[in-house]
């Protein structure tokens, strides 16, 4: 499953939006009912996982922790306490809860971004500058994309 795009949305007063259509027909081929929101560990915006893709990812990070290491059982914990199930309502709308959207610094206007197999959530800005100088851009994946594998 990959979800590829850049769409513009506004949620209501509630803090509904709708989950844009290109996305919705993705969930729907792969047969995904819920979603998993998430603030993002890095950067300051929101993901959705499909719940395979999140439980594939919980599996793997259970797969580094150790239940009997207090550290990270605290990684856990924190992860989790991070995250909460959603939704999509009969018109095909997100509930995302407030402190989501203020964690985010989302007012009303936001951008889905397609990434691989999660969808990212951003605020919308006016200059709404690239993540990475396109220069650099160019370079850091001429780097890697020239690395050769044994």
């Amino acid at each position: 499953m990959r979800f590829i795009g850049n769409i513009e949305a506004k949620t209501d007063s509630k803090g509904r939006v709708f989950l844009p259509a290109v996305f919705r027909k993705v969930l729907q081929a792969s047969g995904e009912e819920s979603l998993v929101l998430r603030k993002d560990p890095f950067t300051q915006c929101l993901v959705l996982y499909p719940e395979s893709v999140w439980n594939e990812m919980i599996d793997a990070l259970c797969g580094k922790l150790s239940k009997w290491r207090a550290e990270d059982r605290q990684v856990m914990r924190q992860y989790m306490l991070e995250s909460e199930m959603l939704a999509l309502d009969g018109n095909g709308r997100l509930l995302i809860p407030k402190r989501y959207l203020q964690w985010a610094g989302i007012d009303q206007n936001l951008k889905f971004i397609g990434v691989d197999n999660t969808i990212e959530i951003w605020r919308k800005t006016e200059d709404d500058q690239p993540f990475m100088d396109p220069k650099d851009f160019s370079r850091t994946l001429e780097q890697l994309m020239s690395e050769k594998t044994e």
